[in-house]
């Protein structure tokens, strides 16, 4: 397939107080969210003045993606739309058409299986195109999933060497008093099973999605060993763990949660936690809040020393991980990493 336009794929969110409750009753259409629950959430998106950083984050990500375009010799213009709020996918691929593109490459803002994460995007571009009139005139395809990327890995090895050379040299902390936590977004238990090709699922019987955390969390453990030069066996324990639920109540979902964690490690003797959010590629609201503000305020009340590591955001080595899996389908390249879980 030849590619004459790449588009980035996000989830979106409110830029502005009044857009927070429609934001948060689109996003949860049709999931029997309690509207209570929407209105808790809709604090945590007040307290920062009812904008999401994760739109400014596209920006700057874009930015940084055309500047890597030039290093990588892609020669085709970007785009941007949101599942949830403008710039709108539909949008998006109308202005795509009316440029006089017809042979799409996206590169969605979630590195790993799950319904939500990639198939539900898959949907809201072929539901956008059906809904302009575009089907069969627009053909879009999707990069693979990068959650083994070292463009995606790098900056979270980085990051934990990091936190961990502070923690143990500033706190003086022995390896085995500090615990770190790989979290990602809580998902229903009945789909994280489902993740994942239907002929392989005997493979991964806790579905690819935990699989793939699991996966990612020990490349990052390998990086964090050669860069401190210590063995696994050396390093602190670690621990996947889930956040940000938002389903209904009677439904079992991925446990366990990050607070319960917390309030585990503590109650295990440890002196402080590192926290890894490995499930988002930016810092946005559900990073900001449920993390910084909920999972730092247990901790601290359990007099925890609290470290929470950065998202690959805009670094250059994820920025130009980007580029190397676009340019993976245009030049019809090999994949440099396997993609046993994918």
């Amino acid at each position: 397939m030849s590619y004459d336009a790449i588009l980035l794929v996000s989830f979106g969110g409110p830029e502005g107080p009044g857009q927070v409750m429609p934001f948060l009753e689109r996003v949860t259409a049709g999931r029997g969210v309690p509207r209570e629950r929407l209105e808790e959430v809709a604090q945590h998106y007040l307290a920062l003045g009812g904008v999401s950083p994760i739109n400014a984050q596209n920006r700057a990500l874009l930015a940084e993606m055309k500047s890597s375009f030039l290093r990588n010799n892609i020669e085709l213009p970007l785009y941007w739309g949101n599942r949830n709020s403008d710039p709108y996918i539909a949008t998006t691929l109308q202005e795509i058409y009316q440029d006089g593109y017809r042979n799409v490459l996206a590169v969605v803002t979630s590195a790993y299986s799950s319904y939500s994460g990639c198939r539900q995007y898959r949907e809201n571009l072929a539901t956008a195109l059906e809904e302009v009139g575009l089907t069969g005139k627009l053909t879009i395809d999707k990069v693979r999933h990068y959650f083994d990327h070292p463009g995606f890995v790098n900056p979270f090895i980085a990051g934990v060497s990091k936190a961990l050379t502070e923690m143990m040299e500033a706190e003086t902390f022995a390896a085995g008093q500090i615990k770190i936590f790989f979290t990602t977004h809580s998902i229903p238990i009945s789909m994280a099973n489902t993740t994942g090709p239907e002929e392989r699922r005997e493979e991964f019987p806790e579905g690819a999605y935990t699989a793939q955390h699991k996966a990612t969390a020990a490349l990052i453990m390998a990086g964090v060993s050669r860069n401190l030069g210590l063995e696994i066996a050396a390093l602190p324990k670690w621990e996947l763990v889930y956040q940000s639920r938002s389903g209904a109540p009677t439904i079992p979902w991925l446990e366990p949660d990050i607070g319960a964690a917390i309030s585990q490690a503590g109650a295990d003797g440890y002196k402080g936690i590192c926290v890894v959010p490995i499930g988002f590629v930016s810092d946005h609201v559900e990073v900001i809040w449920d993390l910084d503000t909920e999972a730092k305020e247990i901790a601290d009340s359990l007099n925890l020393a609290f470290s929470r590591v950065q998202t690959p955001g805009v670094a250059k080595e994820f920025v130009d991980g980007i580029s190397e899996l676009i340019n993976e389908r245009l030049l019809n390249l090999p994949m440099e990493q396997k993609r046993a879980l994918s």
